[in-house]
């Protein structure tokens, strides 16, 4: 009996493993997330009549957002600075899903405008009643060499991804602790969680957020129904590329590049709405080999820092040669 449990165990256990390494080859997003995508919540069940409210819903991640979300059956919030762009986005919505004309708020909003935020949430709490979930989804990312790069640009950035963030989640949140329950869910990065050769003042701005909301997790435990989530996406297709900063407050990106080789924006934004049906606090959001590099950071620094000085050599010897893939 001993011997026949012991053979088992010695075919099980490799079979076993590999079976994971394979889920893990082609996987794109971390095993807690794949898995609640196959056996947990569904989004269109479980946020179904949810007040969302999201930030940088113009374009983007935000905007994609907005269209899952509509066909799930929640009522929207949208903001950002761009008000026609909002009324476009709310138009394909409607178009789209099966929501009135009043379960959709077009509500401008610029995150650096923070003596704003306190009548922006009572605007919404007045038209819906309550808020369930905030997105903070808003904010620019960076491409430049630090060297080069106006120390006026990492303040502007810190002031609206960092503080702007910061500033209108402390609007919604006594709300929330007030209801017992609700939902922030906070677009990091995988420069949230490591670093990436140009963009030295984005990836503050993304660790200063895991960092805050990582401490913030731990002060709301008697409020166990209010989820803090962070969600770490790789290079996903976006717009936001284009309106990156670079060395100088108003110098555009010299050149946008091609969005081909990075994950399509519905995927992303479908993997992000299971994990906030299923409650998950971290949401690793990538395709390979960047999920591998997420990891390694992880359980193996060392091995990930020669990789992260073999290819961020590369990749500025790229960008000065005019190069660099976005």
């Amino acid at each position: 009996m001993d011997c026949w449990i012991v053979s088992a165990l010695s075919w099980f256990i490799p079979v076993y493993l590999l079976i994971h390494l394979l889920c893990f080859l082609f996987a794109d997003a971390d095993f807690t997330l794949l898995w609640a995508s196959l056996a947990g919540h569904k989004p269109e069940r479980k946020l179904k009549g949810l007040v969302v409210w999201i930030t940088g819903a113009s374009s983007g991640i935000g905007e994609e957002l907005a269209y899952q979300l509509g066909k799930c059956g929640s009522c929207l919030i949208l903001s950002a600075r761009r008000e026609d762009e909002l009324h476009r986005v709310k138009r394909h919505c409607l178009e789209t899903s099966d929501l009135k004309d009043d379960d959709v708020l077009v509500l401008p909003l610029d995150l650096l405008e923070r003596t704003s935020h306190e009548e922006r949430t009572k605007t919404v709490i007045r038209y819906f009643g309550h808020i369930d979930i905030l997105i903070n989804n808003g904010g620019r990312s960076q491409r430049s060499l630090f060297l080069e790069t106006s120390v006026d640009v990492c303040q502007a950035l810190m002031e609206l991804n960092f503080l702007g963030t910061v500033s209108l989640t402390k609007q919604v949140l006594p709300h929330m602790t007030q209801r017992g329950r609700g939902s922030i869910v906070t677009v990091s990065s995988l420069v949230g969680l490591a670093g990436a050769p140009l963009a030295t003042g984005y990836c503050a701005t993304k660790h200063a957020l895991q960092g805050f909301f990582n401490a913030l997790r731990p002060e709301l435990t008697d409020y166990p129904k209010i989820l803090i989530s962070m969600v770490c996406p790789g290079p996903v297709q976006s717009q936001i590329i284009s309106n990156v900063f670079t060395e100088e407050l108003n110098k555009p990106v010299a050149s946008v590049g091609s969005q081909e080789h990075k994950m399509p924006t519905s995927r992303c934004v479908h993997l992000m709405l299971v994990g906030i049906a299923n409650g998950v606090k971290e949401m690793w959001i990538a395709q390979q080999p960047f999920l591998l590099f997420y990891y390694a950071w992880q359980y193996a620094p060392t091995f990930a820092w020669f990789i992260t000085d073999l290819l961020g050599r590369k990749r500025v010897q790229n960008f000065k040669a005019g190069v660099v893939r976005t």
